[in-house]
């Protein structure tokens, strides 16, 4: 079952005005080190310790955050120990936890002053100069896709050498190689909060990654990331105006190898605009691996004091989350706008435990969780890359379902496994190796009824023995997908103890659909087009009492529509007009 654990607003130790009077840095450069970085790269060679500065041996697939991992790392800082403490606290239920502490019996101090298990929890005294480990923290590699881990590093874009050095240090704790880009001309500055992956060799960063290599071409940099990363398409967005960092997990983050969510504003409002035309770029001319569109989900971003960053509000995002196996670390500020950003990623990732961190106290630094953590992989993978089925109009044929399914030893067998929403036991059906070159196994789901939901995950048996099920909380979480349509026996005939209105009506930007129930229940919301097409599809839990949901429609025609409740076999609709 789904578990949501809300972490009440903490006081923070300090306000973040404090900051800069205890050398606490931020994590945009600050204007010394922008002054700095010109001498510091050219004094690296002596500064930073090259293990190996060669690519790794090819070839190499760099890890999705959503695979299964051995370890997350941080490194503590007392200004921001109430969040470092909840990271901890839920992650060590997942994997260990490596702590770098300048202070080992500080970080233990606090954890058990604060009832935090330290069972899975190792504090290493190690020199660094931030918390901002995702930037500067180690890369998990493999080669041949799930062989031997490695590590890779790269030239950290700020000069805080003792950061530049903590991949060493995590190399060595995990007895990995570890191979270096630093030295030419294979001497690549970026920043990990501007490296997002599909785990399928897709890359992407913003621009960003231009300004800190001028003297290299696209072409020569996406060498680099294609010998140490084992990038084949590294895809580039324009930076937004108001992201001091122009880091892309500020406003996005892939769940899966097909599903992004991408942060959203009002019209017009913050960085929106650029947001937009990112969009529009990405879901045009940017197919998923697999060939397909991607799938979005968006995400808004929540206002701080009622005013967004082009007004002064602090750059608040839900998107700097982070997996820890089946475990979803989520930012939180503010009550009224978290509830919708978690139940948007429960929406998404039946079964995983989504946990909310309040982060106000780290925000105004441009940085949230997902900057200040960095995942290790396990040693021996075992990988399934899927694309999820999405919702369908067919009823008559069969759902074929394949999956890339791989270990270093081989597999032995898959099995799919699917049932309808509200049934208990899945059916299993055997999986066939269809295509041995690109190690895909297929099978088919039956065709089902329209209105049915069906839910379903793959497990893999390795010839070691190992197995894995993705998604990785499977079977009490799954992949899902509705067959579109009319259930049979739907009646419109009104709902049972609930009602709906819509405002406004007509409608320029969104509407609101307005709920009266008399007790808690769940509804499919439909928007249908005049020629009775789905536009948009959400499921909504509706409490009992005055409740409402917003759904945007400012990228819609105008015209008439028509939204429709449906209630178990019970549905009723009203009427929309939607003017500009």
């Amino acid at each position: 079952m789904m578990k949501r654990y809300y972490l009440l607003a903490l006081l923070p130790i300090l306000i973040f005005g404090n900051v800069q009077a205890q050398e606490v840095l931020p994590h945009y450069p600050t204007a010394e080190e922008k002054a700095e970085m010109k001498d510091y790269l050219e004094s690296l060679t002596s500064s930073v310790s090259m293990l190996t500065p060669n690519p790794p041996p090819a070839p190499v697939r760099t890890m999705a955050e959503w695979e299964e991992v051995r370890a997350i790392m941080i490194s503590w800082q007392s200004w921001v120990d109430d969040i470092l403490g909840e990271i901890v606290r839920h992650s060590q239920e997942e994997c260990e936890v490596i702590i770098f502490a300048s202070n080992v019996n500080t970080v233990n101090g606090y954890l058990a002053a604060n009832g935090i298990p330290t069972d899975n929890v190792t504090v290493l005294p190690e020199d660094y100069n931030s918390i901002w480990i995702r930037d500067y923290g180690p890369w998990s590699v493999y080669h041949n896709d799930v062989d031997s881990l490695m590590i890779v590093d790269w030239i950290y874009n700020r000069p805080r050498p003792d950061d530049d050095a903590i991949p060493t240090a995590a190399a060595e704790y995990f007895d990995l190689p570890i191979y270096e880009a630093v030295q030419a001309p294979n001497d690549w500055v970026h920043t990990g909060g501007n490296n997002l992956r599909d785990g399928l060799g897709t890359n992407f960063s913003s621009n960003l990654v231009f300004e800190e290599n001028p003297g290299k071409t696209e072409a020569e940099i996406d060498e680099i990331a294609a010998q140490f990363l084992g990038v084949d398409r590294y895809i580039k967005f324009e930076t937004l105006p108001y992201d001091a960092i122009h880091h892309l997990d500020m406003h996005m983050r892939f769940i899966d190898e097909e599903t992004v969510v991408i942060g959203e504003y009002p019209e017009g409002v913050a960085d929106g605009p650029q947001i937009e035309e990112n969009l529009e770029y990405l879901l045009n001319e940017v197919p998923t691996a697999f060939g397909n569109q991607y799938n979005v989900i968006r995400m808004p971003m929540p206002p701080h004091n009622g005013d967004y960053p082009d007004e002064g509000g602090d750059y608040r995002t839900f998107t700097n989350s982070i997996f820890v196996n089946k475990t979803l670390l989520v930012p939180v500020y503010e009550e009224q706008y978290d509830t919708t950003a978690l139940r948007i990623y429960e929406e998404a990732l039946p079964g995983y435990n989504v946990v909310g961190i309040d982060c106000n106290g780290i925000i105004p630094a441009f940085g949230a969780l997902h900057c200040i953590t960095k995942l290790v992989g396990v040693n021996e993978p075992l990988w399934i890359a899927h694309a999820r089925l999405r919702d369908t109009e067919e009823t008559e044929e069969d759902y074929p379902t394949m999956a890339m399914i791989k270990h270093r030893s081989g597999i032995a067998e898959a099995t799919l496994n699917y049932r309808l929403e509200g049934e208990a036991d899945y059916n299993t059906v055997p999986m066939s190796l269809v295509n041995a070159e690109e190690d895909m196994w297929a099978a088919d789901i039956p065709a089902q009824s329209p209105g049915s939901v069906v839910e379903y995950y793959i497990h893999a048996v390795a010839n070691s023995g190992k197995e894995q099920v993705r998604p990785l909380v499977a079977p009490e979480g799954f992949f899902r997908f509705r067959v579109l349509g009319t259930p049979t026996g739907t009646k419109d005939v009104g709902l049972s103890g609930l009602d709906f209105s819509l405002f406004p009506n007509p409608a320029v930007d969104y509407v609101d659909v307005d709920f009266k129930a008399e007790e808690s229940t769940e509804v499919v919301v439909w928007l249908s087009n005049a020629l009775g097409q789905e536009v948009q599809l959400m499921t909504q839990a509706v409490p009992a009492g005055e409740s409402s949901v917003r759904i945007p429609v400012n990228k819609l025609s105008r015209g008439t529509y028509e939204i429709t409740i449906q209630q178990g076999i019970r549905r009723s609709s009203r009427q929309l007009l939607i003017a500009r």
